[in-house]
């Protein structure tokens, strides 16, 4: 993925919510959604990233999605493996939350598919400035959730490293639409940056 032109930090209306597998990242995104919710006239919608691949993976979306129906009730949901940005767009409005859960599966659903070829480069910068954009003309607030995978050594394999490259990347060029970045400890929520939008 290449050097994109930067953007004023935290320009946007957005929260980029980092964290590592199991830190709380989701429920951090669900607390959010819960919390706009409890305003009268509001909605929420996740735009899950997730693609069924196996039992294992099937059996996982499905609790989530009953989890989350108990603990976000009025949370909808749009299932979106690859064509993010025109998601947010179709979804964002001024009295809408969206949240996007997960980049780091959007990514490997776009670089690691389990149908048909993996995108170039080129086409993965066309996605992550097209993804940028629709975060800074968002009419609505837009919560992201990602996996910070790239604090521990360099992995033996060419393909994962590439990985790690393109997923730190993009969550720089995500953050700097975001006017909240908060990253995920056991549980424990952790403020990267707090601007007001």
């Amino acid at each position: 993925m290449g050097e994109r032109r930067s953007h004023p930090k935290g320009s946007g209306t957005g929260e980029l919510i980092l964290g590592g597998q199991r830190s709380g990242k989701s429920r951090c995104a669900e607390s959010r959604a819960a919390d706009w919710l409890a305003l009268p006239g509001r909605s929420a919608v996740l735009l899950a990233t997730a693609l069924a691949g196996d039992d294992e993976m099937r059996s996982r979306i499905a609790r989530h999605r009953h989890d989350r129906a108990e603990r976000v009730p009025g949370l909808a949901t749009d299932e979106v493996p690859r064509e993010l940005a025109a998601a947010v767009r179709r979804h964002s409005e001024p009295d809408r939350m969206v949240l996007v859960d997960c980049l780091s599966l959007w990514l490997t659903n776009l670089r690691m598919p389990m149908q048909g070829a993996a995108v170039t480069d080129a086409e993965l910068d066309r996605h992550v400035a097209d993804l940028c954009e629709a975060l800074r003309s968002a009419r609505g607030p837009v919560v992201l959730v990602s996996n910070e995978i790239g604090l521990g050594l360099a992995s033996l394999g060419a393909e994962a490293r590439r990985f790690v490259d393109d997923l730190g990347r993009l969550h720089q060029a995500v953050a700097a639409q975001c006017a909240r970045v908060t990253l995920m400890v056991a549980g424990i929520e952790l403020p990267v940056r707090r601007a007001d939008p």
